[in-house]
């Protein structure tokens, strides 16, 4: 049973260790040539979302109430976003149909960012804590409070 354990321990924990050695050996760093370059021209145009995640400990909900969400939210490039956003929270949507909601945001040079969103769903800002994928072509979030993640991936124009 140990020689199992152990055996799967060591077949997940290696691949990890060596992905570590790759990703942040300083040979790895000097070949990848400078850190990456983000501002906020790097997320414009449209991205359609899907956030998924559990709100913790919310009044008249359970403990654990399952949270949902899809939409398509505009990015200006200068900081400025707004979306559309319908919204399911323990099986029941919050209301009929789209709601609007807008947010800034903040895109830092190593391409991690903050969006402060503001929607008819939460009675407080939502912090937005997010990391920019395919130089700009999604970028992937964690909400401050709850357990709560989205993808935003931009539309094509084609």
């Amino acid at each position: 049973m140990y020689r199992k354990s152990a055996s799967r321990f060591a077949q997940t924990i290696f691949p990890l260790a060596i992905l570590c050695i790759v990703l942040f050996h300083p040979a790895a760093a000097l070949a990848s040539g400078s850190s990456a370059r983000c501002s906020n021209e790097t997320l414009s145009g449209d991205y359609s979302f899907n956030v998924e995640g559990v709100l913790l400990g919310r009044p008249g909900l359970p403990p654990e109430a399952h949270f949902r969400s899809v939409g398509v939210a505009h990015l200006d490039g200068k900081g400025n976003a707004t979306w559309q956003e319908h919204t399911v929270v323990h099986g029941m949507p919050l209301q009929q149909g789209w709601v609007t909601a807008n947010a800034s945001y903040r895109v830092n040079s190593n391409c991690t960012g903050l969006l402060i969103g503001v929607t008819p769903n939460s009675p407080a800002p939502l912090y937005l804590y997010f990391a920019v994928a395919r130089k700009g072509a999604e970028f992937r979030s964690v909400l401050n409070t709850d357990s709560i993640a989205a993808v935003f991936t931009k539309v094509d124009a084609d």
